[in-house]
Parts: structure tokens; sequence; C-alpha cells
């Protein structure tokens, strides 16, 4: 039986245009140049049936009558997907991350598997890199973490990898598609209905609408009044999260930059531990200082505090489908003392924890869910063009995706460093901060807008300048 692509996921399809497109990568960098295209490409044809996204194509609901199935490729183009490129000398840094970046940038090709690898050779010190982006509408953060891990070793020697014995996933004949389309859209009413009895009480977690004076009273009021069907009356109050503007808010060009760098996780450990708080809060307070100072040098720092975005996966997990929920959090860039900025970033993220683990923040999923499949493509794109255009969800995402703590090996060569790139919009801002964990580090690449942080390198520098002074 086809597996069908969640609400959800189909969002994540919905809302790309020309500007905003909705793919996850990596950039593993290697010790030498010793890995070459074909041999990617017999490691793939053996393990392919280890990452099943990297096979699969989407097929389309007659009429857009519903949300597209997955159908398993017979035969995978590995010429099309996997391709190399040379930087031109001497292949430093930033040469890398400037053709990274134009990679990123473009979207992927609907009509073939949602994925594309580059092999990148010329890098300076006799080193090798491998790009890899698949769609967000495939994988989450943490199951793209799984998919690549699998075409990884632990040892130089490659490991040997029995065949699948497991049956395509193949999608449902049109017929079949179509009685299912109808059958979702007949139950949308009682959808919404289920959306609006979740999300009602937790109107002051939902970007956009906990910006309207009045929410979190109205939230308490519900909460407290015994709404049916809600558990979470004893949900600790959420501040009002008010975006202020900054260079990075507003519709985004369809252009990026891209910067790296690491930050040794033993010092972070040692803050971590010093302070009595958790490696995600040294995490946000390190890209808070960076985001305050880069701000103050252009005079452009809100006295209020901004507002981030934090996705997280729920324990679900259908199949590597997106199980993604969404935290968001104020971020004291306007407090000059560092260490009182992580204290109150440590107090923010335990008040998300402790709400989230009474009640978990599905409304994302339930909203999702309640929209018809006919409409949801129109409404995703409505939804974004207005939200663009009056008032920002967010200033920035920054994500924390927990990684394996020893070295991993592609053909026998060393990965010494393995880099996340991910999503910028028009909603969620012009910046995104993504930090890896892997083998004693904390690999962070920032994905931005191209016209609106030219200096994106002038980050990196400052979180390490950051988890220094802390």
């Amino acid at each position: 039986m086809g597996r069908q692509l969640s609400a959800l996921d189909a969002q994540f399809l919905n809302f790309e245009t020309a500007t905003n497109v909705a793919h996850i990568a990596s950039l593993a960098v290697l010790e030498d140049a010793s890995v070459t295209r074909a041999g990617i490409i017999g490691l793939l044809s053996s393990r392919l049936h280890l990452a099943p996204p990297l096979k699969r194509r989407l097929v389309r609901v007659p009429f857009g009558l519903d949300h597209p199935y997955w159908d398993e490729s017979k035969d995978v183009d590995f010429d099309y997907h996997v391709r190399e490129l040379a930087l031109p000398a001497p292949g430093d840094d930033h040469q890398l991350a400037e053709q990274v970046a134009r990679l990123h940038a473009r979207r992927l090709d609907r009509h073939r598997p949602l994925w594309e690898m580059y092999l990148i050779h010329g890098l300076e010190g006799g080193r090798s890199a491998v790009y890899t982006k698949v769609h967000h509408a495939a994988i989450d953060g943490i199951a793209g973490a799984e998919v690549l891990a699998t075409l990884m070793d632990i040892t130089p020697e490659p490991r040997e990898v029995p065949p699948s014995e497991e049956l395509a996933v193949r999608a449902p004949e049109p017929a079949i598609m179509l009685s299912r389309g109808v059958e979702r859209f007949l139950d949308s009413p009682q959808a919404l209905l289920r959306f609006l009895g979740g999300a009602i009480p937790r109107l002051d977690e939902i970007p956009v609408v906990s910006q309207i004076p009045g929410t979190g009273m109205l939230s308490r009021f519900i909460r407290g009044a015994g709404w049916p069907g809600d558990t979470g009356s004893v949900l600790p109050d959420l501040p009002r999260l008010t975006v202020p503007a900054t260079p990075f808010s507003g519709p985004i060009s369809p252009h990026r930059r891209f910067a790296f760098g690491r930050l040794p996780l033993d010092e972070v450990k040692k803050v971590k531990n010093e302070h009595g708080v958790t490696v995600n809060d040294v995490v946000m307070a390190v890209a808070a200082t960076a985001l305050r100072r880069w701000l103050s040098q252009r005079d452009e720092l809100p006295v209020e505090p901004l507002v981030v975005g934090i996705p997280f996966s729920s324990n679900v997990r259908p199949e590597l489908g997106n199980q993604v929920l969404l935290a968001t959090t104020t971020l004291p860039t306007n407090v000059s003392d560092p260490q009182t900025r992580l204290r109150m970033i440590s107090a923010n993220m335990a008040t998300v924890k402790e709400r989230f683990s009474v009640a978990p923040a599905r409304w994302l999923l339930d909203f999702s869910q309640a929209m018809p499949a006919a409409l949801s493509g129109l409404a995703d794109r409505a939804a974004f063009r207005l939200a663009s255009g009056t008032v920002s969800a967010m200033n920035l995402m920054v994500s924390n995706v927990p990684g394996p703590q020893l070295p991993l090996y592609i053909l026998g060569s060393k990965i010494v460093a393995h880099y996340p790139l991910s999503v910028i919009t028009d909603v969620s801002g012009g910046m995104n901060i993504t930090v890896f964990s892997y083998d004693g580090f904390l690999d962070v690449g920032i994905v931005v807008d191209r016209e609106m942080v030219p200096d994106v390198w002038d980050f990196i520098d400052y979180m390490q300048d950051a988890l220094a002074e802390l």
C-alpha cells in the first residue's frame, strides 16, 4: 500500500516559491580526496534500501483532491542525482561556502526523488566534501541525520549491508486515490473542530496570533474556565512575543549565503556545568551574543528581545516523515551582561519544556490536518504572503540537532566536520542557525539571505568569541 504525505509534509511543498525553498542539507568535509563519484554511486546502489526517502518520488492525486503519495522508483537515476564539481584554487572555506550557498538556493526537481548529492573537489589541504540536500517534505532534521548515517561507516572499512527483502512502496491507483481524497474532504469539518478545540486554549504559543494584545489573558481565561477537552489548565504562562524589526526580517530574495564553523563541545560543557544549564541553553546564549554584537555594530539593535523559533521532533516518527513541532521564545539580545543572558535563556527554555511536557504543541500538525487537501496549497501560499507582508512570525530559527560522538567515514575517508544547512523563509526570517554535534564538536551552519546579511562569516567569529567570553 502506498504511503501518503501527511498534511504537514505537503505544507513544505505548498509554500515553496521562487524565493522560498524547503530542503534541508548537510556538508560533510572529508580529510582527503580519495572518494570518487563512481564510489559514491556504488555505495548508494548497495544501501539505498536503508534510506527510503532517497528512492521515492511524488505522485499527484488527480485534480489535487488530496495530498500526494510516495512511489518508489524502480531505477534511481544516479547519473542525475550524484554530481561532482571542483573549486578553483586555493579552494578555501569561503569559496566552498559560496559554492554550497548557490547549490542550496536551487529548487529540487519534483519529477524525481527529492534529493541531490555533490562531490566537491579542490579543497585546500587535499580535502574534499560531500554536499547533500533532501526535501523537507520527505524528512525532518533528525531523520535527515539518520538517512545520511546509513550511508556512512564507523570504521574506514565499509561494512557489508545485506540486500533489502522489503516490498517497494507503490502509489495507489488513481481511482483509489480519488476515493480516499473524497473521504478526507468530507472529514475536514471534523478535523477543523478538533484543531480549534486544541488550539484556542493555547493561542499564546501560536506565532503571529500570540502577538495580538490580550491573547495571553484570553488563553489563561479559557484554560481556567475548563475548555472542553483541555488538559492544560496548569500550563506555565508564556511571555507575549512581539517580533521587532531587524535587517533580516521581511520577504527574502532567491539568493543565499552560507558560513560554517566549529565550537569545541568540551568548552560548551564546561559552561553548562559551571552555570547549571543545558548544552542547548549555551548554544542559544552564544547565538544571542553574536546577534547582539552584529546588530549593535549596525545601530540596529532592537530595544525588545528577538523572537526565535525552535523546531524539534516529537517522539512519534512515522517512517522518517515530518513530526515537526515548533516552539517560540524570546532571545534576550537586549540584555548587556552575557551571564544574565544565559540565565534568562535557561529560564525561558525551562518554561517551554515544562509547558510542552504537559501538552505538546501539536497545533501545527493539527492545523495542517484541518485544511482540506484540495485547498491547502492555496491557503498555505496565501498565509505566507499575508504573514510576510504584515507581521513576521519570528526573527530567525535556531536548531540544535544531536549527532554521533565518534568519527564517521565515507568509503574509507574520515569525515572531519559535518555542517548542517536549513531553511529560511519570508515568515521565519532571513537567518537560520543550525548546530549539529559531531565527534567532540558542535558544527555550526548559518544560512542567510544574501542581500540581508552580506557578512555572514562574522557570525562564526562572534559565536566563537561568545563561547570564550562565557
